[in-house]
């Protein structure tokens, strides 16, 4: 998969591509063809191969197609060429985006969508998500507590004994599907903030057996943009370190 990356990477006009993913997410291909002095066709055949290599998603609302940077494939790049050459600190310093510009007139429209490919089944990932003794390994060494019903509220607490994230399940479908109301209390400017959702959906990979491709959607932070900014960058390492987990049963380093 490393090799697709870097290749989809090479090219400028897929680079161009993520640029603008990266200043405007959920863009239909009308959208990107403006910019590009090139056919529908050419753009399409560029939009193939940056999802082919995991770089974008895409998802189907009403009878448009949207496309999305998917920052979880950047992430691990991240992890496995840089972050072990750089000082500690440096994770706190990286952005995948720097800005959060997400103007849009769409209704319903997702806002925030990542995706990885794990070699485990539906039914481990659903286990790594809400067993505490699991999540602590890979969701910044928080436990999250909850009765797993919908309706009831579910907290993460760090190791320190401190509450970081509140908020109420919505909707679930073990083991395939979690809905989450979220309200970040760890950061002084999201603590006061309303309440976004998390989506997290979990399929069998349609191709490649003992695979599962998860999914997370975050939405509704209207009235969260601080929340919006710390998840899109922390939610592809919450996703990186558990495929590392699952796989491997190790941590990331900071995780």
């Amino acid at each position: 998969m490393e090799n697709e990356i870097f290749k989809a990477l090479a090219d400028p006009s897929r680079r161009t591509l993520l640029d603008l993913l990266h200043a405007s997410d959920g863009r239909t291909l009308n959208d990107l063809c403006a910019p590009l002095q090139m056919s529908r066709f050419g753009v399409m055949k560029h939009l193939n191969l940056l999802e082919e290599a995991g770089l974008i998603t895409t998802r189907k609302v009403g009878r448009e197609k949207l496309h999305y940077l998917n920052a979880v494939p950047i992430r691990q790049i991240y992890d496995r060429w840089v972050s072990k050459y750089a000082e500690p600190w440096a994770i706190e310093l990286t952005s995948i985006k720097n800005e959060l510009e997400r103007e849009t007139n769409m209704e319903n429209k997702p806002r925030h969508v990542h995706r990885i490919a794990i070699k485990a089944t539906p039914e481990q990932v659903w286990q790594a998500l809400t067993d505490p003794a699991k999540t602590s390994k890979f969701w910044f060494n928080c436990s999250i507590r909850s009765i797993w019903e919908i309706g009831s509220p579910f907290e993460l607490w760090n190791q320190e004994g401190k509450k970081q994230a509140e908020g109420i399940i919505l909707a679930m479908d073990p083991p395939h599907k979690l809905v989450m109301s979220w309200n970040l209390l760890s950061h002084p400017n999201t603590a006061g903030e309303s309440a976004s959702r998390i989506t997290w959906e979990i399929d069998t990979h349609a191709e490649l057996h003992g695979v599962t491709l998860v999914t997370v959607v975050h939405d509704e932070f209207e009235q969260a943009l601080n929340t919006a900014k710390v998840l899109e960058n922390g939610l592809p390492i919450i996703l990186s370190g558990m495929k590392t987990f699952l796989e491997t049963g190790t941590t990331l380093a900071g995780s």
